[in-house]
This record gives C-alpha cells, structure tokens and sequence, in this order.
C-alpha cells in the first residue's frame, strides 16, 4: 500500500467514525444516561466489533453477496427492524417520572454483534475494503491492514461522542429533560435509517 493510499484510507476511517450514525448516537445516548465508564464497554464492541466485521467483509462476505444479492434485501429488512426496536429501547431508557435512568448500557458483546445489522457499518467495510484494500500482498494481508487502520482510527472517533454525551449528563439532570433527550436520540436513530431505505 502506497503512503497516498494509506493518508486516504485513513482519513476515510475518520470521517465515517467521526460523523453521526447509529453508532455514535447510541455512544452519546449512553453517556448521556450511563457515564463514561459504564459506556466504555460499547465503545470497545464498537470499534474491535467493526474491525471484525471489515476483515470478513474482505475476505468472504463481497463474494457472498456477489453470488446471492437478494441477501443484501435481507439484511436492509433485518436492519432496519432491530434498529426501530433500539430507538424503542433509547426513548424508554427513563420513565417520564422517574429519577434514575433504567436499563443497562450495550456489553461489548452486543455493541460488536450490532455492527452486522448497522447499515453505516456495511457501507464503511464494503467501501473501505472496496477501495483501499491493497492486493498485491494477498486478500488476507488487504483485509487485516484495513481493520487495523479502522480500528485505530474509530476508537478515539466514537470516545467523542460518548464524551459528549458525558457532558451533556449534567444539563439532563431532571428526568423531563432526559425523556426529551431519549426520545430525540431515538428519531435520530430512527432517521439514520432513510438513506439505506430510500
């Protein structure tokens, strides 16, 4: 892999990391109502769970769905029916009356697990496989270079927005506020889903 390649894939890395999905929308949700420690295991599934998935994107799963493209179908369905049940989830994280915060933050288990059913996430391995992937050292060496080069760059990406989140935690300190917060975390989430469905 050239250095040019490289700077772009890395800055490729960064700016899929960095902007709004509903990755960093859960992170800042669950700042917002767990605290930063409690939220670093999402953050590790996140970032070790996507770098999984890029390294079998480019290794198996670009020939799958060559050879069977009504999975790609599939998987939108999938998706988008766990992803209306999450912001479900988000947006009764606090009962309107209550005064502490229900539920438990994502494992790291099901933080990496959640990456197979997040649409931003296919369209980061796929592209990112797709473009830089470098071949001339073998599909495996390609594939594995990739997920390091995400996996570096999306753990600092996504600690933003669970900081964020942390910061707004103070601002949120009445259950009304943190109701209207959950709730818009929610239509967020939820709207993250039109550019795959449109």
């Amino acid at each position: 892999m050239s250095y040019e390649i490289l700077i772009a894939l890395i800055g490729f890395a960064f700016a899929s990391s960095i902007t709004p999905g509903p990755n960093n929308l859960m992170l800042m949700a669950s700042g917002a109502n767990y605290g930063l420690r409690r939220t670093v295991p999402h953050m590790l599934g996140i970032s070790l769970g996507h770098a999984f998935m890029v390294a079998m994107v480019g290794v198996f799963l670009l020939r799958v769905f060559d050879a069977f493209p009504v999975l790609n179908t599939v998987l939108k369905v999938v998706s988008a029916a766990y992803m209306l049940w999450l912001a479900w989830k988000i947006a009764n994280a606090v009962a309107p009356e209550a005064d502490k915060v229900t539920g438990k933050p994502f494992t790291f288990l099901q933080a990496a697990a959640f990456q197979w059913v997040n649409p931003k996430a296919w369209f980061m391995a796929i592209t990112a496989i797709s473009a830089y992937a470098p071949q001339e050292r073998g599909v495996l060496f390609g594939a594995l270079l990739v997920a390091a080069v995400f996996c570096a760059t999306n753990l600092p990406s996504v600690s933003v927005w669970a900081w964020m989140g942390v910061q707004l935690r103070r601002w949120l300190g009445t259950a009304g506020r943190l109701r209207v917060f959950n709730v818009t975390m929610a239509v967020l989430l939820v709207g993250s889903l039109y550019p795959m469905l449109r």
